[in-house]
Parts: C-alpha cells; sequence; structure tokens
C-alpha cells in the first residue's frame, strides 16, 4: 500500500452491531422481506440448494413464539436475500448465490437453536407445494 493510499475502514464502525436491532433498522428489514421474499423464494427455489434454510428461517422469524433479537437478525439476513444488489450478483451462474447462502448459513449458526422441526416442515411443504406447480 502506498503512503497515499487509503487505509481500510473500520469495519466494526461501518457494520455496528449495536444498530442492527434498532427498531427503524429492523422495521425496514420486515418491509423488506414482506414486498419481495415470496416472490423472490418461487423464482428461485428450483435451483437455490439452500432454500429450505432460507424458508425456515423464514417461518422462524415469522412465529411468535422466537425471540425479538432472533427475530431481528433472521429479517435482516432475509432482507438481505431479498435485495435486488449484492456482494456477488445473483445472475452470475454457479457463484451468484454463494453471498447469499453465507449470510443464511451464519444467522442459521448464530440463532439456529430458534428453529424448530415446525418450521423445517413448513419449508419442506412449501418447496413440495411449489414443485407441483
Amino acid at each position: 500500500m502506498s503512503v497515499d493510499a487509503k487505509p481500510s475502514p473500520d469495519v466494526n464502525q461501518i457494520l455496528d452491531p449495536s444498530k442492527a436491532l434498532v427498531p427503524a433498522t429492523v422495521q425496514l428489514n420486515e418491509e423488506r422481506v414482506a414486498r419481495g421474499f415470496l416472490p423472490k423464494i418461487r423464482r428461485v427455489a428450483a435451483r437455490v440448494p439452500f432454500a429450505a434454510e432460507v424458508l425456515s428461517v423464514w417461518w422462524c422469524a415469522r412465529d411468535p413464539a422466537t425471540p425479538t433479537a432472533a427475530k431481528g437478525m433472521m429479517m435482516a439476513a432475509l432482507a438481505y436475500f431479498v435485495l435486488p444488489t449484492d456482494v456477488i450478483p445473483d445472475i452470475l451462474p454457479a457463484l451468484g448465490m454463494t453471498d447469499d447462502a453465507a449470510v443464511i448459513a451464519a444467522v442459521i449458526a448464530i440463532v439456529g437453536k430458534n428453529l424448530r422441526p415446525r418450521h423445517k416442515e413448513a419449508a419442506k411443504a412449501f418447496l413440495a407445494k411449489l414443485s407441483k406447480d
């Protein structure tokens, strides 16, 4: 790196975890997911190998028994899945959904203990219904 080059920004300032569960941020993520999740999952379910996991997270985030903090993180991950702009564009073959898969895997690792068998069963049933349509 040259003397004139800008130093990399501090990731902890950009991705401030304290803002992840701010009510306004959670509400924005919930609105994005409400508008875009079902249309996108219907479009991409056949080619996304982690569709069942995404749907499980979606059902868990909508479950009144899921803790609020877990819901906030799940909605953030689902909002990233829905957003048309990604770190890796979804239109790229083989690579396009890898960033989405990583985000979903990370949220499952963090709050996956809240995923219940009923969420996974609902996801499987939804995917079975989609495959029939």
